[in-house]
C-alpha cells in the first residue's frame, strides 16, 4: 500500500497550506456530525471547493462524520452521505456503528474509514469493520507498534491501517471522554469538548487529609489531566513496517502555520530529505505541549509539566506575492523589523534563514518595522520567497 501523509484543515486556508507543503490527503469537517467546534465545520459549498483544490493538487479529501448518532439523525446521515459523494469526497471518517451501516446502505460507493473514536484495539474488530464494508481503520491511540503488527498480520490485505503520528492526545480512551459533558454540559462525543482536561487542578482527598498525591504545580495549579503531544517523526519506519499506510497529523483547529510546519516536517521525514535533527527542529518551531512517543513503545510514563505551550518560533507573516525585483509582498501576522533575522518556511526544506534588509508600507514608504497584523508590506532580503511561504522568527524555547 502506498504511504499517505494525512493532514488536518479547519478551513480553506489551512487546506491550501496542507496541500502546498506536501499532504497526500486532507481531512475536514462538514456542516453535520463532525467532532469539532462548529467554527471548523465547512459548508457544502466550501467542501465542494475543498474537493476541487485537493484533486487539483493530486490529493484526496476526507470528511469527518464521527459524532455518535441519535436515532433521529440516522435519516439525515443517509442523505448527507449521498451529498458528500455527489461533490466528490473521497471518503468519510465514521465512528458510530449505526452511522457506518446507514452510510453503507445509503451510498455504498462512498468509501468509509472507521474513526479512532471507534477504539479499534484488535484484529477481530478490524475484521468486523471490513466485513461491514470499511476500506480503512484508524487505529485506537492506545496501541503499541507490536499491537499494530499483530493486527496487520491477521486482517485482509486490502484493509488499510491509519495511525496518528503527531499532535494532541486525549486523556481519555481514544477520546471517549465524559469529563466535559459532566462539568460543562458540552459533550466531547458530540463535537463540543470544552477541553476540561486542560484546566488547572489541585488534588485533595477529603477523608485522607494527611495523604497527598505528589504532583508538580506552579502558582496556577497543575495540569494533571493534560497529556503530552504525540511526536512519532523519528520512528515512522517502525510504524510502516508494522503495517501502517496512512500517517495522520492531528489538528483541525490549528493555524495554517501549525499545519504547514507539521506537514512539511513529516513530508521530509517520510521522504528522507532531512535528518531527524532537522525534522525535530521544525517540529519544535510550532506551538506544542512537551512531546512523547504516545503508547507506541509501551505504557506512557507520567511526567509533570506546567501546562504551558512551547515553541521556538513565532509566526510573523505569509508571503502573498514574489516581486520581479527580488522582494516579496507579505501579510504581517506579528512584529518584525529591518535588521532582524527571520526564517522562510518553504516546502520540502528546513527553515531558510535570512536578514530583513528593507520593509516598505502600502504607501511606498520605507519603514523600520511592521507591527500591524494583516498589514501588507514589501520585504527585501529573502533569497527564494514564493507565494504561500510563511515567515517565522526565532524567539527561544518559550515562544
Amino acid at each position: 500500500m502506498k504511504k499517505e501523509l494525512l493532514a488536518p484543515a479547519g478551513d480553506l486556508v489551512g487546506l491550501a497550506a496542507a496541500l502546498r507543503f506536501g499532504a497526500d490527503a486532507v481531512y475536514m469537517g462538514g456542516p453535520f456530525m463532525q467532532m469539532r467546534a462548529q467554527s471548523v465545520g465547512q459548508t457544502m459549498e466550501d467542501l465542494a471547493e475543498a474537493v476541487r483544490m485537493a484533486h487539483a493538487a493530486g490529493a484526496k479529501l476526507y470528511v469527518t462524520v464521527n459524532c455518535f448518532a441519535f436515532n433521529e439523525e440516522l435519516p439525515r446521515i443517509a442523505v448527507y452521505a449521498k451529498e458528500l459523494h455527489a461533490i466528490g469526497v473521497d471518503a468519510v471518517i465514521v465512528s458510530d456503528l449505526g452511522a457506518i451501516l446507514t452510510i453503507r446502505e445509503a451510498c455504498p460507493e462512498l468509501e468509509v474509514h472507521v474513526s479512532t473514536q471507534a477504539n479499534t484495539m484488535n484484529y477481530a474488530a478490524a475484521r468486523h469493520y471490513h466485513a461491514l464494508g470499511a476500506k480503512r481503520v484508524v487505529l485506537a491511540r492506545e496501541l503499541s507498534v507490536r499491537d499494530i503488527r499483530t493486527i496487520r498480520e491477521n486482517i485482509p490485505e486490502e484493509l488499510e491501517l491509519e495511525a496518528f503520528v503527531h499532535g494532541a492526545m486525549c486523556m481519555a480512551y481514544s477520546g471517549r471522554c465524559l469529563l466535559s459533558a459532566y462539568m460543562t454540559g458540552r459533550s466531547g462525543n458530540r463535537g463540543a469538548c470544552a477541553q476540561s482536561c486542560r484546566w488547572n487542578y489541585r488534588l485533595q482527598e477529603e477523608k485522607r487529609p494527611d495523604e497527598w498525591y505528589e504532583i508538580e504545580e506552579n502558582e496556577r495549579g497543575t495540569a494533571i489531566l493534560s497529556s503530552f503531544d504525540l511526536n512519532a517523526a523519528s520512528f515512522l519506519g517502525e510504524l510502516e513496517d508494522a503495517g501502517v499506510c496512512s500517517f495522520k497529523i492531528e489538528g483541525r483547529m490549528k493555524s495554517e502555520y501549525y499545519i504547514a510546519g507539521a506537514v512539511n516536517a513529516y513530508r521530509m521525514a517520510l521522504d528522507g530529505t532531512a535528518s531527524d535533527e532537522q525534522v525535530q527542529r521544525e517540529l519544535e518551531a510550532i506551538s506544542h505541549r512537551p512531546y512523547c512517543d504516545g503508547f507506541y513503545h509501551g505504557p506512557v510514563h507520567a511526567e509533570p509539566w506546567d501546562g504551558q505551550y512551547i515553541s521556538t518560533c513565532r509566526y510573523v507573516g505569509r508571503v502573498e506575492q514574489a516581486l520581479p525585483d527580488g522582494r516579496f509582498v507579505a501579510e504581517a501576522k506579528n512584529r518584525f523589523a529591518v535588521g532582524e533575522e527571520l526564517e522562510l518556511v518553504h516546502p520540502g526544506v528546513p527553515g531558510i534563514p535570512f536578514t530583513v534588509t528593507g520593509i516598505e508600507n502600502e504607501a511606498g514608504e520605507a519603514i523600520p518595522l511592521i507591527n500591524l497584523p494583516r498589514a501588507r508590506v514589501k520585504v527585501a532580503g529573502a533569497p527564494v520567497a514564493r507565494a504561500g511561504d510563511l515567515l517565522r522568527k526565532r524567539c527561544g524555547r518559550d515562544g
